[in-house]
């Protein structure tokens, strides 16, 4: 499987409170020992608006994962291209706006940004929205080279502006069940229907400010309804990620931070 949307939070590096908000630990070592015995063999480590724009901590767990794993990071709209350039030989292939919490650039730049960052580094772009709050920006997103939507846009009432998206390229992860203002079988369901490469699988270990954390049920309820083709290939095939056959994490790799 491809976890498509997973957060290391290691204490070692800076965190910035977000709305008096830090999380707990939650190393790769951590990471790993959750997720054993689950078949992944790559995933997306996505940055949280705690981490802002720090790029240190996720070099340090790319090359802590190894081979499998990108990074989906948070930058200004004034990062240079050679920064651009720089993540992207270290494995990053994202840049996320997280209209959500903060800690990411503006909606206002978002236009801009995707375009620079596919350009320059051939990156999509990775939106945490309500879905509620994509109407106002429906025609930028739809315009864009490759768009992601996080946990499945959050909102039933934002579901008919996802699915336009979605019939038009718009990718959407099946993550976040436990913070979810909707039914997720529902919702996939209609995804499905829309766009059946649309929906992508991940954990969103550890699940921070959910009202409940990932659990082993969702990764069964996204396989019954949306097949083994979001547990992999729509993932893989978005993220530009490894064959089945690529070896799993290392197990030799340490994380060198106590849990």
């Amino acid at each position: 499987m491809f976890d498509a949307h997973l957060h290391i939070v290691d204490p070692r590096f800076p965190l910035v409170a977000n709305a008096g908000y830090l999380p707990p630990a939650f190393t790769v070592t951590q990471y790993r020992e959750r997720v054993a015995g689950m078949r992944i063999e790559g995933g997306a480590v996505v940055s949280g608006s705690f981490q802002a724009f720090d790029q240190c901590y996720l070099l340090d767990a790319l090359a802590r994962l190894g081979p499998g794993f990108v990074g989906v990071t948070q930058l200004p709209q004034t990062v240079l291209d050679a920064e651009i350039l720089e993540l992207a030989a270290a494995g990053v292939c994202a840049v996320r706006f997280n209209a959500r919490r903060g800690g990411s650039a503006e909606l206002a730049d978002l236009d801009r940004l995707a375009r620079r960052v596919h350009e320059i580094a051939g990156w999509h772009v990775e939106l945490y929205i309500d879905s509620r709050d994509l109407a106002a920006v429906e025609s930028v997103v739809a315009a864009l080279p490759a768009v992601s939507v996080d946990h499945l846009g959050l909102s039933a009432d934002g579901l008919p502006t996802l699915l336009r998206l979605v019939e038009r390229g718009v990718r959407v992860k099946a993550t976040g069940f436990g913070r979810v203002d909707l039914a997720p079988a529902a919702a996939m369901a209609a995804i499905a229907r829309a766009n059946p490469a649309a929906l992508m699988f991940g954990t969103d270990l550890p699940s921070t400010r959910a009202r409940r954390p990932f659990e082993d049920d969702d990764l069964a309820l996204v396989r019954e309804v949306a097949g083994e083709r979001a547990l992999w290939q729509n993932a893989a095939e978005f993220y530009a990620g490894p064959t089945p056959t690529t070896p799993p994490v290392a197990a030799e790799q340490q994380d060198g931070t106590a849990s």
